[in-house]
């Protein structure tokens, strides 16, 4: 499955991303938002937009965490 930017259109990242994060369980069950990741889908905006990669926003994120 391509995921790179410049391999998929915004649709088609709006899918990926969409799929990524479904995971049936409802919000209560995810982590992005009180790990302080926020929203996940305004998370990836810039990847929606073409801006950054998953890679680089994920490294964002996890910097964070790892000293």
């Amino acid at each position: 499955m391509k995921i790179l930017i410049k391999d998929t259109t915004r649709e088609e990242r709006e899918e990926i991303i969409k799929n990524a994060l479904s995971c049936g369980g409802g919000c209560e069950n995810c982590t992005a938002c009180w790990l302080g990741g926020g929203d996940p889908f305004k998370m990836y905006q810039d990847y929606i937009d073409g801006k950054r990669e998953i890679r680089e926003i994920n490294a964002e994120y996890n910097a964070r965490y790892i000293h």
